[in-house]
């Protein structure tokens, strides 16, 4: 057993507590065993102690990535979305092999677990080589396999194979595998304006029949899915009238950015549970809207954030997009309180791991995955650290990522000191680059 000790524990309980000097006992098989203060923690006399300064938090959850196209970022910034896919994105993916898929992935893994970024919820392609770079970096993987239907990218199968590689691999290794269950499969449809109608309730009875989380764009900008807006009012509504979206049938739909929905589509997302990806940063950037991030949490529309893609967003960053978050809800409701800090420590950790149906995540609970980061309170950011309202405070407007020192995916350490434990990361940048270049 490992025994971490911190002068602050955010558990990231429903009331977001604060304990005072705290005690977070991490058992052999990586989850945790106990969480709380040191005057009630159990004996523990075998334990490795770690004595820590700061604050210890869970691991942060990335709801909507595509985190290969790190070696593609900075490609196409000024252009809006359509454009910047059909002439920028899509030809230079196609030149990409499963050793630059590979790359991409490592160094954004990396990336991401440096900010304190445990667990991403990814759809992409060359599925083993995603995988395969997570693990050796030690992150955390939801993997939806992208499953599409457009000029260019038969090149890797039609979208029935590529749905039917997914079911293969669940049913060959379960939902979930690899050391501490890190990678859990699902099905990434990639939108319905880049499948066939008849796609959507294929994929998602495959999804449903497996238990498995079914991850796709949604009304990210309102001229990707004319067509389907035309013909079934929304995409939502599209979903409902082809039967993907069943009381009935339950079936876990997370959807990306769910920038453009009506109040009828905000109603029907409510009655389904289908969890929204908001992800401000990237769709700021392509001009294409924000979610209805106020209206969505009055209608009890399930809610997790995500950075999306490094080509679209730039960074992986789940600080930067937690508070650019609470920015624009306060912009569109014109209420100062609509997001406070810890509504947005609790969308960034423990909201979205319940989002996308994992409640083995985002807080320090028993029983729960140990994918712990431990932030220092040695900066500017923090001027009152004895106020437990101004340290989430500081900690969320004023702190973030570089305030990320050691992390535990599966009470293993894989951030050190601010560097990676298990990987070279200016080796990872080299390789990185070196495909960049190519690309």
């Amino acid at each position: 057993m490992v025994r971490l000790t911190a002068p602050v524990l955010l558990p990231c309980d429903p009331a977001c507590s604060v304990i005072r000097d705290g005690v977070l006992d991490i058992g052999a098989d990586g989850r945790i065993l106990w969480c709380g203060p040191r005057s009630e923690a159990p004996a523990a006399p075998d334990a490795e102690v770690r004595e820590l300064t700061g604050i210890l938090l869970p691991g942060l959850v990335n709801a909507h990535c595509h985190t290969p196209m790190t070696v593609l970022r900075g490609l196409g910034g000024d252009l809006p979305l359509m454009r910047w896919l059909q002439e920028v994105m899509w030809p230079a993916e196609g030149r990409m092999d499963a050793a630059d898929v590979r790359a991409g992935m490592l160094l954004g893994c990396i990336e991401m677990l440096r900010a304190g970024v445990t667990t991403s919820v990814e759809m992409y392609f060359y599925t083993d080589a995603v995988a395969d770079a997570a693990l050796d970096a030690g992150s955390r993987l939801v993997l939806t396999p992208g499953i599409i239907a457009v000029p260019g990218w038969d090149r890797l199968g039609t979208w029935q194979q590529m749905a039917a590689e997914v079911s293969a691999r669940i049913d060959a290794n379960g939902l979930r595998y690899g050391p501490g269950e890190r990678i859990e499969l699902g099905y990434g449809p990639h939108g319905a304006y880049t499948l066939p109608a008849e796609a959507l309730p294929s994929v998602a009875d495959a999804a449903r029949e497996r238990g498995a989380l079914m991850h796709m764009h949604l009304a990210e900008t309102t001229v990707e899915d004319a067509e389907q807006r035309a013909r079934y009012g929304s995409v939502p509504r599209m979903l409902e009238q082809l039967g993907v979206l069943d009381p009935a049938r339950p079936l876990r739909l997370l959807a990306a950015h769910g920038v453009h929905l009506d109040d009828a589509d905000i109603a029907l997302f409510a009655r389904h549970q289908v969890t929204v990806a908001h992800c401000p940063g990237s769709n700021a950037k392509l001009a294409a809207g924000t979610a209805r991030v106020p209206a969505l949490r009055r209608a009890g529309v399930p809610l997790a954030l995500g950075t999306d893609g490094p080509a679209s967003s730039d960074d992986l960053d789940m600080w930067s997009v937690a508070r650019l978050t609470g920015r624009m809800a306060r912009l569109a409701s014109g209420d100062s309180a609509e997001l406070t800090a810890t509504d947005l420590l609790l969308l960034a950790t423990r909201h979205g791991a319940a989002a996308i149906g994992r409640d083995d995540l985002g807080a320090l609970e028993p029983g729960r995955w140990a994918d712990v980061v431990h932030v220092t309170t040695d900066d500017p950011a923090f001027l009152h650290l004895d106020d437990d309202t101004r340290l989430i405070s500081n900690l969320v407007w004023a702190g973030g990522a570089r305030l990320v020192r050691d992390v535990w995916v599966a009470g293993e350490q894989v951030i050190a000191d601010t560097e990676p434990t298990r990987t070279d990361r200016a080796e990872a940048q080299s390789t990185a680059r070196a495909v960049a270049a190519r690309l």
